[in-house]
């Protein structure tokens, strides 16, 4: 009796708080903001009217919404694709008992720590002076104009800053697989003659596959969830070429004043991530047991 009335206070003491929290944060919200897809509300008056599922509609009816959609997958695919290698090399050079190494994990960990917004302007800096600058120094025309004001080359500015923010925290992921490796292996496989390559691709990488499901699946939800780089280091620009989705959700919401419309957006969006999420994670988990 006396275990009950304990495991009954540990509950109401840790369980309920959390759900208490989750529940008026979360879930409620969410409810709320389902609600509003089926409305025509503004975000300020009072009245609004039902519409049914006309927002929805007008969603998938918006050619400038599939555009954005377009322009997101490109945008994270490739900054899935490149955040994880550079993470990955990074994690495989700093676990090889190098000098320094903890000095280098914290300077490549850095990035991340700096905020979305902050890091759009410093590297708008960097993009509209420095690189011009260093272009018409030494005469390399690649870089003489900003990466800012091309339109094809916003988009591939967007990667690069997206990369670089976060290989420095997949690497420290990574890191924590590799270093789990068992050691033992490693050395059986040299005592055989396996190269570095030969170690990495049938040793190292099968056994940090759980770690590779997590970091693909971070920065798979990150990157389509992407709006402060957008919007501090191009705003859409130029002529909306990198205009991603959680961009075009915030205009359709708060400039445009249509938020039933931007809540339908973003519900959209929420299924589209959460369904390429669950596949990832079921196709990565997959291999992980015929590892």
């Amino acid at each position: 009796m006396v275990k009950k009335k304990a495991s009954i206070r540990i509950f109401l003491l840790f369980v309920v708080p959390a759900m208490f929290i989750w529940i008026t944060v979360v879930l409620i919200p969410f409810i709320y903001g389902l609600f509003i897809t089926f409305t025509d509300w503004n975000g300020l008056s009072m009245d609004y009217n039902f519409i049914g599922f006309d927002n929805y509609k007008s969603v998938f009816l918006d050619n400038t919404f599939i555009e954005s959609l377009k322009k997101t997958f490109v945008y994270s695919f490739s900054s899935v694709v490149f955040s994880n290698l550079l993470g990955l090399a990074i994690a495989l050079i700093l676990t090889c008992k190098i000098k320094g190494q903890n000095l280098f994990r914290m300077g490549f960990f850095t990035p991340n720590i700096i905020g979305g917004i902050i890091l759009g302007y410093i590297w708008n800096f960097i993009f509209a002076f420095a690189l011009t600058s260093f272009g018409r120094m030494s005469g390399i025309e690649f870089f003489e104009k900003s990466f800012l004001t091309d339109p094809k080359k916003a988009m591939i500015a967007l990667i690069i800053v997206t990369t670089w923010q976060m290989s420095g925290y997949l690497m420290v992921i990574y890191i924590a697989g590799l270093i789990n490796v068992p050691k033992d292996v490693i050395e059986a496989a040299e005592i055989d003659g396996a190269g570095w390559w030969k170690k990495i691709r049938y040793i190292k990488l099968p056994m940090i596959r759980s770690s590779i499901t997590i970091c693909v699946f971070l920065t798979i939800t990150r990157t389509f969830m992407a709006f402060d780089i957008n919007l501090s280091l191009t705003a859409g620009g130029p002529y909306k070429s990198t205009e991603m989705i959680s961009y075009k959700i915030y205009q359709t919401a708060f400039s445009n004043m249509k938020f039933g419309l931007g809540q339908a957006q973003a519900v959209v969006l929420f299924i589209i991530v959460a369904i390429i999420s669950i596949i990832q994670v079921t196709v990565s988990r997959r291999g992980e047991v015929e590892a």
